[in-house]
């Protein structure tokens, strides 16, 4: 469907353009004096310096030529030169009954669909997901939904931090551990075990042990640089080894992230961009992108006018080692020979901005990135705690987000204990969707580049701009639908002219759904969806309070009644889902 917005732009620029206009000037936008109209246009104001003209003399133009169009109930023009709008009950009532008929409710598919890659993971195997992984995580699932919505092919990439030191770490403090495992013996050339030496939970324990030994032993640290090059040089023990870490560490990682319903669709990581590493160098260095510098192997990217240091994209360091910047970029150069993605969208830590400026600067440079592939860093703020610091566990340590989910979960489930309909299972469900809720709406409610507070208290709330208040207006629904049972099965639901100012505003809110969710898209913001459901429960329990839906003797009004509230349900549980969030049946 296009845009209630898109139809009454084209309306008001055509006539724009038949008074001698552009085009331009005719732009429509939701009222910001909601109390006066629905819509204006401030086309005149801006028109008047370029046409030397007084605003109200254009708008008046304008205005003589709209007044008789079927759709407006009201055109009037307000001084300097506004013109503003209102529409009549019988096109509104249209555009929501068409919206309720269309299974995508209003949104239209892309007509050129684009490939769109979402980097939104980054974990580290053999270590556990924490707090500092939840925003990558459900930020990135919302733009992947958001984006496959649309009709996009969107594939969502973890990208694992598999090939780096930490794995070095981890098999130098094995070898310590369990040095008579055949995976340290040179000399054995049978075959491995399939059984990995350790469990999911040993090997968390693993690493931080070996992290703090490394950074205070500088023996341990060169054992740890010496099993990593080993490693990447293609030990065949440590190798099997590697091999063990990635099958327990994914096992796990992929358990975790479905608590979040977070999916992706490759399970790739650093390791994977390994065997293109050689052909992208010989590239590089055959069109002479390469100097020397220091013993390092680099290219400039700066450019001319920058007003703040770029430092060079390092390639190699002055031992041979690669580095993150090298397998990031060798994993576009892969991306590209794969997929050919229109676009690939990086959800990161803001702090990363300056690394991927370097890597993004030397794809386009070296012609690696074509002019059609868009390269997006979405950097994120940090989640804090009450004392404006990173959040932390109460002896202060970094929170593992398996702790976090319970702990929220548990909040959750402690507000329901007095509701006895419920049974055990019923209520532990209840609290795992409601609990998740609170979670991921608290953070995916805030812009992505702001740092915000986690207020667990506030989050878990089911009064306010809370995921639980917007999942219990769902319920609210269910319920009065399930109470009209009868209505529904025995009658054809169809929407009447609104009654009132509150049910014509929920009518209105409705009608904005498609253009909130392109705006998403386009802007990469899940936080628009966020308000935008708020904002239509608030509207709906508004008109809820004015109206006992169940209980209207009067079977016309009921029966439409009954059909806004169902497409509003439709409305925000589609909201929900492009947030990767359910509603439950009861609450």
């Amino acid at each position: 469907m296009k845009k209630m917005i898109d139809i009454l732009t084209e309306i008001v620029q055509d006539k724009f353009e038949l008074m001698g206009y552009d085009r331009e000037y005719g732009r429509v936008t939701e009222s910001d004096r909601p109390d006066i109209c629905q819509f204006q246009c401030n086309g005149a104001l801006s028109a008047a310096k370029k046409y030397r003209k007084a605003p109200m003399q254009i708008a008046n133009s304008v205005v003589e030529e709209l007044k008789n169009i079927d759709i407006f109930e009201v055109v009037h023009i307000v001084k300097p030169g506004f013109i503003n709008f209102i529409l009549k009950d019988g096109f509104i009532v249209d555009y929501v009954s068409k919206m309720g008929n269309d299974e995508r409710l209003g949104c239209t598919e892309a007509s050129n669909p684009l490939t769109i890659i979402v980097d939104y993971g980054g974990a580290n195997v053999a270590k556990p997901l924490h707090v500092g992984h939840l925003r990558a995580a459900i930020i990135g699932e919302s733009i992947k939904r958001i984006s496959g919505f649309l009709g996009h092919k969107v594939i969502g990439d973890v990208h694992l931090g598999d090939w780096g030191l930490q794995i070095g770490m981890v098999i130098s403090e094995l070898g310590r551990r369990k040095g008579d495992l055949p995976y340290f013996d040179e000399n054995y050339y049978g075959e491995y075990p399939e059984k990995a030496p350790f469990t999911i939970d040993e090997l968390e324990e693993i690493y931080p042990a070996a992290s703090r030994l490394a950074k205070s032993n500088e023996e341990a640290m060169e054992e740890a640089r010496k099993a990593t090059f080993e490693l990447q040089n293609g030990r065949k023990g440590y190798i099997a080894l590697w091999k063990h870490i990635l099958a327990v560490s994914i096992k796990d990682l992929k358990r975790n992230y479905s608590e979040l319903n977070v999916e992706f669709d490759l399970w790739k990581g650093e390791s994977d961009s390994q065997k293109y590493i050689d052909e992208m160098v010989n590239y590089l260095k055959d069109n002479n992108f390469t100097y020397e510098s220091e013993g390092a192997t680099v290219i400039d990217v700066s450019k001319e006018g920058d007003n703040y240091t770029v430092p060079p994209f390092i390639l190699f360091k002055s031992d041979g080692a690669t580095l993150y910047s090298t397998t990031d970029l060798a994993t576009i150069w892969e991306r590209i020979k794969k997929y050919d993605p229109d676009q690939i969208i990086y959800v990161v830590d803001k702090r990363q901005e300056i690394h991927f400026e370097q890597v993004f600067r030397c794809a386009v440079k070296t012609n690696i990135a074509s002019e059609k592939l868009k390269l997006n860093f979405i950097g994120f703020g940090t989640m804090n705690g009450k004392d404006g610091k990173p959040f932390k566990t109460r002896e202060g340590g970094v929170m593992r987000l398996q702790d976090l989910i319970k702990m929220i979960k548990d909040n959750v489930r402690t507000k329901l204990k007095d509701n006895k309909s419920l049974s055990e299972s019923e209520a532990e469900e209840i609290s795992r969707k409601v609990g998740l809720a609170a979670l991921k709406y608290g953070d995916l409610s805030n812009q992505i580049t702001k740092d915000y507070v986690f207020d667990i208290d506030r989050f878990s709330s089911f009064e306010g701009k809370t995921g639980p208040y917007i999942l219990y207006t769902v319920v609210r629904i269910k319920s009065i639908l399930v109470k009209c049972k009868e209505q529904i099965n025995k009658y054809e639901l169809r929407l009447a002219k609104p009654c009132s100012v509150i049910e014509r505003n929920l009518m209105l809110t409705l009608t904005a759904f498609n253009e909130t969710v392109e705006g998403a898209f386009q802007d990469t913001a899940p936080n628009r969806i966020c308000e935008y459901i708020y904002d239509l429960a608030n509207t709906f329990n508004k008109f809820y309070q004015d109206n006992i839906i169940a209980k209207e003797e009067d079977l016309e009004k009921q029966l439409s009644w009954l059909k806004l509230i169902t497409i509003t349900k439709d409305t925000l549980e589609m909201g929900l889902q492009l947030l990767g969030l359910e509603a439950p049946d009861k609450m």
